[in-house]
């Protein structure tokens, strides 16, 4: 192997990448714009749920009830209604997502000690905002009722409301959050997008630089010359190598200091990490740029290759033990994963080498076995 030959071949494909700007400023506005968009549009919070309320007893306390759901900042009060039919429609024209119905004889039913009911209408387009949205509403009913129970035990036994609840709630849960206190998940959303954003730039940069040269002919110079496999290889992926190097630190900075996410991990060992993952991403754009003869081809299989694995099997969206157990074996079979792994550990966890040798190890092993079938997909004489 001949270091002056990749070094020449390298040399080349770099003036070939200056030479076309398009291209040398979509190798980093494309990560950089992903990460933006993406990490401000995708957020799994449910909050400020717009809903209007049918109040038909109009007393003190069904007021007091309605007013746990204004107060609380996961509701977004609309107003009060008249009929079920204004319910009906606004719920049918997405203006609100929850209506509330408080019963006639709400309060005189409550101070004679009776039960009484609440119906609650649930917009159930997005499944899972629907039930997060129920256990919300459960929650402040809960809440309620044992307040409300309380004053019934305060005023009837002449003791205090916290001694009366105590007696209705004696066990309270107090729960503590890890990692991530504030359940901020643009935190998680921003960090966990470096994952499907180093996959996705570096092999569209690399299987569209390959195919290029396919497309106008210039392949057939390298077909012609003296240089063996390994080294064109070699010198013509060090470029997208380099620059996807560059763009884990943007993308680091980014996500960091734009949004907020704190990192406490060490950044040698996931600066190594992720250089390990763009290896990967390098050879799955080699593939890919052997498999097809045009960048149209190339930008479409791509996309399939590293965008759906990056979505749906890496943990991103939805997490591996909820998955079916086919789902976690195909999981297993991407290097997503194990970069994602990676990630959350190095910025919230704070892990290092001793916890996540595994996942290092894991993507070279990736890496080599795709450079490898590359470099056997690869010939210089192809077949006619």
């Amino acid at each position: 192997m001949n270091l002056q030959r990749i070094q020449a071949v390298a040399y080349k494909e770099w003036r070939e990448i200056l030479r076309d700007h398009l291209f040398f400023s979509m190798a980093f506005l494309l990560p950089l714009l992903m990460l933006l968009v993406l990490g401000w549009g995708i957020s799994f919070d449910v909050e400020n749920i717009p809903f209007a309320v049918l109040d038909q007893d109009k007393s003190r306390l069904s007021r007091d009830f309605l007013h746990r759901f204004i107060d609380s900042r996961y509701f977004s009060y609309q107003g009060d209604v008249k009929k079920t039919e204004e319910l009906d429609r606004l719920l049918a024209h997405s203006d609100i997502r929850f209506a509330l119905i408080i019963p006639d004889k709400f309060q005189e039913k409550l101070l004679a000690g009776q039960s009484t009911e609440v119906q609650s209408l649930i917009d159930g387009v997005f499944p899972y905002r629907a039930q997060v949205s129920k256990g919300y509403v459960s929650a402040i009913i809960n809440n309620f009722n044992n307040l409300s129970l309380a004053d019934y035990l305060a005023k009837k036994r002449g003791i205090s409301t916290e001694q009366a609840l105590a007696l209705v709630a004696p066990v309270r849960l107090q729960p503590r959050y890890l990692f991530n206190q504030a359940l901020r998940s643009e935190w998680s959303m921003a960090s966990g997008l470096m994952m499907m954003v180093l996959m996705i730039g570096p092999s569209m940069l690399t299987a569209l630089g390959i195919v290029r040269e396919k497309e106008n002919g210039s392949i057939y110079n390298i077909y012609a010359s003296t240089i063996s496999r390994a080294e064109f290889i070699l010198g013509k992926l060090l470029p997208y190598t380099f620059i996807s190097c560059l763009n884990i630190l943007i993308l680091w900075w980014l996500v960091v200091y734009l949004f907020g996410v704190p990192f406490k991990g060490d950044p040698v060992f996931y600066y190594v990490a992720s250089v390990s993952y763009v290896i990967c991403a390098v050879g799955i754009g080699l593939l890919v740029s052997l498999l097809v003869n045009t960048q149209v081809a190339a930008v479409m299989l791509t996309m399939v290759i590293s965008f759906v694995p990056s979505m749906l099997y890496s943990g991103l969206m939805v997490p591996l033990t909820s998955m079916s157990l086919d789902a976690q074996l195909q999981a297993h079979l991407f290097p997503n994963m194990y970069y994602l792994r990676i990630t959350w550990g190095s910025f919230f966890k704070g892990l290092s080498w001793s916890e996540l040798w595994f996942d290092v190890l894991a993507l070279l092993l990736y890496a080599i076995i795709l450079w490898v079938a590359a470099y056997l997909k690869f010939h210089k004489r192809p077949k006619q």
